[in-house]
C-alpha cells in the first residue's frame, strides 16, 4: 500500500497564492501517475491536474490552466501544486492520488491511492 499525505493548505484572500505538496511512502513512487483532484461540499470530486512518471506530461483541467501548477520530484517522494491567483470559486479539500498504471486519466475512478486531503479557503 501506498501512504499519501498532503501539506500546505490554508486561508488565502483573492488573488494570493499557496503551495501544496504531497508526500509519497515507499519505493515505487516514481511509477506512479500524479494527480491533485479536489471537492467542494454537496460536489463531486473533480480532477485538478495530473503529471506523468517522468514529469514531461502535464495536463489540467480548464478552470485553472495559467494559473496552477503541477511538478514532481522522484528523489523527495514529492508532488507540487502551485496554485496562484487563486479565486473564492476555488475553495475545497483538495486531495492527492496516485495511479499504477502509465497513461493519464481525468477521473477519480482511475486513481488506486488517496490521500486525507487539506482545505484551501479563498476568502474575497
Amino acid at each position: 500500500q501506498v501512504q499519501l499525505v498532503e501539506s500546505g493548505g490554508g486561508l488565502v484572500q483573492a488573488g494570493g497564492s499557496l503551495r501544496l505538496s504531497c508526500v509519497a511512502s515507499g519505493r515505487s513512487f516514481s511509477t506512479y501517475i500524479m494527480g491533485w483532484f479536489r471537492q467542494a461540499p454537496g460536489s463531486e470530486r473533480e480532477f485538478v491536474a495530473a503529471i506523468s512518471r517522468s514529469g514531461d506530461n502535464l495536463i489540467y483541467t480548464d478552470s485553472v490552466k495559467g494559473r496552477f501548477t503541477i511538478s514532481r520530484d522522484n528523489a523527495k517522494n514529492t508532488v507540487y501544486l502551485q496554485m496562484n491567483s487563486l479565486k473564492p470559486e476555488d475553495t475545497a479539500v483538495y486531495l492527492c492520488a496516485a495511479r499504477s498504471k502509465s497513461l493519464i486519466f481525468r477521473s477519480p475512478r482511475e486513481y488506486d491511492y488517496w490521500g486525507q486531503g487539506t482545505q484551501i479557503t479563498v476568502s474575497s
